[in-house]
């Protein structure tokens, strides 16, 4: 999932470029509301699926970046607090890292060796992890575009930027890139990253408040809860790692998670949540990447995602949809 803040001022650029965010949002079961909630979730597949789709039917190549030119640090709500109230680029960055998990958990940031191998440099790296979602070269430029104007916001320009790294192809002219980034944009690199002089780590903030950092990293602590530390999170990758490949029930993924399947029934309902619920999320989020992301004909995605006959997928996808799974790649897609 992803905080439905990520899109602030989405319907503005779409009716912008001359599109309908509402068909938009219906085609990719986005409810309405997610625009103007900042604390609601949506689907991040459905989420950068759009964005995709948006880009490529308004022919607007650059859609992330001037999502992201729309948006600033508070989209990040109460992690926006802390992160702004840090004593130096250092606490924010490690702030931004540890709690990162409340606007999505399937993005991480983190401070690592400059991938040029200069000591001087250091990569300040954004990473979706693929387990979770497609990737999704528009919200990678969302994500990047957005992280870059949060770090020259908080150091007050963009001095000490050495380049950007994006792991796939410009997708507008170059100098498009050079022009929002103020620095060398390097493609098709492992990891997406801003590549910064080390020593601006040090750098302090004049906006610096050790009160106010203090009950912002408290209230995170106390309200949210890293999803690496919980039980579904375990089970939800276990179930993805083995569906289409073996039945999967709770015995087995409680072998794989060497616990008994009755504690791992008490520890998923102290989480308000289930095996079977689980499964269906997977089953729901693989079905949507497949039907969308590839030309698999539907027997397969079926047996991919779980389902044993392309009934039962059928079935499953009307019901998670409201359409069958050809209507959904078509509608998704935007074909005809």
């Amino acid at each position: 999932m992803i905080r439905g803040a990520s899109l602030r001022g989405f319907a503005r650029l779409v009716e912008e470029l001359g599109g309908d965010p509402g068909e938009y949002l219906a085609r990719f079961a986005i409810p309405p509301q997610a625009l103007t909630s900042e604390e609601g979730l949506v689907s991040i597949t459905s989420h950068d699926l759009m964005l995709d789709a948006v880009a490529r039917e308004l022919r607007c190549p650059d859609f992330g970046l001037r999502l992201a030119a729309a948006q600033d640090v508070s989209i990040l709500g109460r992690l926006a607090l802390a992160i702004q109230a840090s004593s130096t680029v250092a606490q924010a960055l490690e702030c931004a890292s540890r709690f990162m998990f409340v606007h999505s958990p399937a993005l991480s940031i983190g401070v690592e060796p400059d991938p040029r191998g200069r000591r001087e440099v250091v990569a300040l790296t954004y990473r979706k992890d693929l387990r979770e979602s497609p990737y999704s070269p528009q919200a990678m430029e969302l994500g990047l575009g957005l992280f870059h104007r949060v770090t020259v916001t908080l150091l007050g320009g963009p001095a000490g930027l050495r380049s950007v790294e994006l792991p796939h192809r410009p997708l507008s002219p170059v100098p498009r890139y050079t022009e929002f980034f103020g620095a060398e944009v390097r493609f098709d690199c492992p990891t997406a990253a801003l590549r910064a002089e080390r020593r601006l780590l040090d750098e302090e903030f004049r906006g610096a408040d050790t009160a106010i950092h203090r009950l912002a990293l408290e209230y995170l602590t106390s309200h949210h809860t890293d999803p690496e530390r919980l039980a579904s999170t375990r089970v939800r990758r276990a179930v993805t790692g083995i569906i289409g490949a073996t039945p999967v029930t709770i015995g087995h993924v409680a072998r794989l998670l060497a616990v008994h399947p009755r504690t791992l029934q008490r520890r998923l309902a102290a989480e308000s949540t289930g095996f079977e619920e689980i499964v269906d999320d997977v089953r729901r989020d693989l079905a949507l990447r497949y039907l969308t992301t590839t030309d698999l004909p539907l027997g397969q995605v079926a047996a991919m995602a779980g389902f044993a006959d392309q009934s039962g997928f059928s079935h499953a996808v009307r019901r998670w949809h409201g359409a069958s799974p050809t209507e959904v790649r078509r509608r998704v897609r935007g074909t005809h």
